[in-house]
């Protein structure tokens, strides 16, 4: 262990291995959740995340094998955002490598990492970045120092490309011929620090996905196409309503269907087992089956949208002495519909059970699937499979947990696939939500600006509401909910209009929600940015420049200019057309100064009309 630590401090260690094994830590001395920020707007859910990760960032590691592979294994889901990809670029970057020569698997479930494997709030990259640097510079650091030795040579003369050592005399030596000898230095004799921006090649340069071959010839493995000895294809038949129960069924007809080996009765329904999924399907659709309807069964839209309205928090300031722009946003229920359906295996043994499927959060998933088992944790082993979209669908892990039901209802592996109307059905939606705004202004100016939101419930049961307890938001939000506390740690507004507010309330119904891509900035930020046109467009002024002349922040300026500039905005539209591409035969008005000052002097193509 280090004799002391300094703050945001890159420290390295060396985990004894037959190669070499590295591990990095970003030591940032985390405070306790007493002296955290008490202003929520100080930090965003992000920086919750990075510091509930803090602990166990030192367990991450990576290997340089002497087969000449750079192996770090990722306690993150690969969705198809490319994050493999992203840590290889560090990895390789760092370590000198060839990015060929990087592989990100994904990790399995490893409870002893707490908060440090959950995937979401876009938050990856930034708390893998520095303990990746870190420990692919530690790693180069060791192999440089090894064939110093190697060479009697000064570590300092030496230097790394292309995945090996070189020496000033121009002798190579491959870092999978240096593995086994620096795994046994201790004390490298180069700085183990991480390169300065100006030294990356890679980092910050356009680069090819690392998986693109795969993605593009079939070679990549999602859960379905994983052949996991004796697991059958499974299907689930499920009630009408949202959270039915099953009376009774006969699957009497079902079973005399070929291919089909088994019906079992499972909290959710009745599973099926065939040779194949469409065996599975048509003897799913022969059962009769008797269900009660669900709790919420006799409610309409129209009922939950009332529920809504009435759970608003009321406005503060009373339109007195001022004028008042007011509007109301309804936004339904969306459900999150990756690409790739809720696939999951499981192998449910009296003593163990093993799982394969995609996972954002497998360490929670694999403790609730332990307790459904009635098995230690420890005996359960969750395998995180690459996932073909997410949205935040794969927070949760309702299809694993049923696999694992089903597994040890049937007594044999099966493969559970979810169909796109049982996701649509029983899924998790982003929740409904009702939105009630009021501007206040005189003379030209906002005095103030109130949102208030009522959503129905969003569950935070996959491990994401926990990190934040353990980074003591919830706390110094005031006693607020986790929900609260989310809701805080997100949403920004980023205008000046005056004495500005954003208050939360949420409707609890028993049914199926979900962290939706983004969660409530779906819904607040497009309420938002139609508000502030409203307001533009009630004081006189063009909606480009009030919004610049409002925004604190100079990266939110030069986001904006940027539109403004590929939009061009200000030229003519045809009737019924909004602003888009630049129009062929149109000429815009003179557009004001600060657009004229940043507009590229590069001649444009022309784009065809909208």
């Amino acid at each position: 262990m280090p004799r002391s630590i300094t703050r945001r401090r890159l420290l390295t260690y060396l985990v004894a291995a037959p190669a070499l094994a590295v591990g990095a830590q970003l030591a940032g001395d985390p405070q306790p959740a007493g002296a955290l920020p008490g202003v929520p707007d100080l930090v965003d859910l992000g920086d919750a995340l990075i510091l509930a990760g803090l602990p166990t960032s030192h367990l991450l590691v990576l290997q340089v094998t002497t087969a000449g592979r750079v192996v770090l294994e990722l306690p993150r889901a690969e969705v198809g955002q490319g994050l493999t990809t992203a840590v290889a670029m560090l990895v390789a970057d760092e370590l000198d490598a060839r990015l060929t020569d990087v592989d990100v698997p994904l990790s399995r479930a490893r409870p002893e990492l707490v908060f440090n494997q959950l995937t979401g709030a876009s938050n990856s990259v930034r708390s893998l970045y520095d303990p990746v640097r870190a420990a692919a510079a530690a790693a180069r650091a060791r192999l440089v120092t090894a064939a110093a030795r190697s060479w009697g040579l000064p570590a300092a003369s030496l230097r790394t490309e292309n995945s090996a050592v070189i020496a000033p005399d121009g002798r190579t030596a491959p870092y999978s011929s240096l593995a086994v000898a620096a795994a046994a230095v201790t004390v490298p004799e180069v700085s183990t620090a991480p390169k300065t921006a100006e030294r990356r090649r890679l980092v910050g340069r356009p680069t090819g996905r690392i998986d693109a071959r795969d993605l593009v010839t079939g070679k990549a493995k999602y859960t379905g196409d994983l052949a996991v000895p004796g697991a059958v294809p499974t299907v689930i038949a499920r009630p009408p309503t949202i959270n039915g129960t099953l009376r009774s069924y006969d699957a009497t007809a079902a079973l005399a269907m070929p291919g089909v080996l088994a019906a079992v009765r499972v909290p959710s329904g009745v599973a099926v087992l065939a040779e194949t999924f469409d065996q599975a399907l048509r003897a799913k659709a022969a059962l009769t089956v008797d269900w009660r309807p669900g709790p919420l069964a006799a409610l309409s839209d129209q009922d939950i949208r009332a529920r809504l309205r009435a759970a608003q928090p009321p406005f503060v300031v009373p339109p007195l002495l001022s004028l008042t722009v007011d509007a109301e946003f309804d936004f339904a229920f969306v459900s999150h519909a990756p690409m790739e359906v809720l696939t999951a295996i499981a192998d449910v043994r009296p003593d163990r059970a093993e799982l394969w499927f995609a996972s954002q959060s497998p360490i929670v998933a694999q403790q609730t699937i332990a307790a459904e088992l009635g098995l230690p944790q420890d005996a359960v082993t969750v395998n995180v499979v690459r996932a073909g979209g997410s949205f935040g669908r794969r927070l949760f892990f309702d299809c694993a947990l049923e696999a694992a039901q089903v597994s040890r209802a049937a007594g044999r592996p099966v493969k559970l696939m979810w169909t796109r109307n049982d996701d649509t059905r029983h899924g998790r939606m982003r929740p409904a939500s009702h939105h009630r705004i009021r501007a206040t202004h005189a003379l030209g100016q906002v005095l103030t600006y109130e949102h208030r939101v009522a959503t129905v419930q969003t569950d935070f049961r996959h491990g994401l509401g926990e990190a934040l307890t353990a980074a003591g938001f919830a706390l110094q939000a005031g006693g607020l909910s986790l929900s609260q506390a989310f809701f805080l740690l997100t949403e920004k507004l980023p205008y000046e209009l005056g004495v500005s507010t954003q208050l939360l309330a949420e409707v609890p119904l028993e049914m199926h929600t979900g962290s939706w891509r983004s969660v409530y900035s779906g819904l607040v930020r497009v309420a938002d940015e139609i508000m502030v046109d409203e307001i533009a467009r009630t004081l006189g002024q063009d909606p480009v420049a009030f919004r610049r002349a409002r925004l604190g922040s100079a990266r939110g300026r030069a986001v904006l200019d940027k539109a403004a500039q590929a939009g061009q905005w200000g030229r003519p539209m045809p009737a019924r057309h909004a602003q888009a591409s630049p129009s062929t035969t149109s000429t815009a008005p003179a557009p004001p100064a600060w657009w004229r000052s940043t507009r590229p002097t590069r001649p444009r193509p022309a784009s065809p009309k909208p």
